[in-house]
């Protein structure tokens, strides 16, 4: 497995670590180079790399043009073979990473891209720069200045959305389970371990998969249903679909109970503005915590 991180960001990794603390160790994101001025309600943000304007920064509701009914989150979990996603609807799937590779064959014009570990750029930007120049994109600090270092230029003219990481923000310090706790938008589990933000445009909570963050957009934009493909989480240590013997390291095992956790928190915030949450693989974890098995997209046999 490997990761294809430059041996130099895991350097400037530690020395920020060292340097700055825990609390601050999360400027690493964003060093060197990377300056944002987030975006408000009603005004973009700015994207500058190395003191030069190369991106704007966009807020989730005002990216999109008009909410969507359904949203189907896409993983790159070895269960997308088994799916037929052409009976998807029109403009309704969030792709994530890897999922990118059914862009166009199999689905012609995604709601949104979600990119959140810059390993992925590193390993993938051919990949990641086939992404449509209109479509919507959920990145993170980290994968914005990993794009920057790569291209500057692929940023300009692109509907960029901020991933931004409720317990460790751009530009503020780490935030302790108090602080969250005074925050309008957070919802927390009694011990802190578990959030859902309720305004991702303010922020949201990163739980070691992509898929978490991008159930907390699809929850703020309202849609009847959200639902999981290849979101399969108890086989990621096999290949992923479209991987063979080259593969990536994922640390989604490790961090399966966590992921899990704050999936369930969201289907039962979601339940609360009347969205259902249904699970589409059939070998995912999710499957036994509730989210059940919908076959809708299951290939013919």
């Amino acid at each position: 497995m490997i990761s294809n991180r430059p041996f130099s960001r895991s350097c400037i990794k530690i020395a920020v670590r060292l340097l700055l603390g825990r609390s601050r160790a999360h400027v690493q994101d964003w060093f060197p180079g990377l300056k944002l001025e987030l975006a408000t309600a009603d005004r973009d943000g700015t994207i500058q790399y190395r003191g030069e304007l190369v991106g704007r920064l966009t807020s989730p509701l005002r990216a999109l043009e008009e909410k969507p009914a359904n949203v189907l989150i896409v993983g790159s979990g070895p269960s997308v073979a088994r799916c037929d996603l052409t009976r998807a609807a029109g403009s309704s799937c969030l792709l994530l990473n890897g999922a990118l590779h059914l862009f166009p064959s199999v689905i012609a014009k995604p709601l949104a891209i979600a990119i959140e570990d810059e390993r992925f750029v590193w390993r993938h930007f051919d990949l990641v720069k086939r992404i449509p120049a209109g479509c919507i994109c959920l990145l993170s600090v980290s994968v914005i200045r990993a794009i920057c270092e790569l291209d500057r230029t692929w940023l300009r003219d692109r509907q960029i959305v901020l991933i931004d990481n409720v317990r460790k923000p751009y530009g503020v310090a780490r935030r302790d389970t108090a602080e969250l706790r005074k925050l309008p938008y957070v919802r927390l589990s009694e011990d802190g371990d578990v959030g859902f933000s309720e305004d991702p445009f303010a922020g949201i909570f990163q739980a070691g998969s992509v898929a978490v963050s991008a159930a907390q957009f699809a929850v703020a934009w309202r849609p009847r249903s959200i639902g999981f493909v290849g979101i399969d989480l108890s086989n990621a240590n096999e290949p992923r679909y479209y991987e063979t013997t080259d593969k990536a390291y994922s640390g989604i095992v490790a961090a399966q109970k966590r992921i899990v956790d704050h999936l369930v928190m969201t289907r039962s915030i979601a339940a609360e503005s009347g969205i259902e949450v249904v699970n589409h693989s059939p070998i995912s974890a999710l499957v036994g915590m509730g989210f059940g098995y919908d076959a809708t997209f299951a290939k013919a046999e």
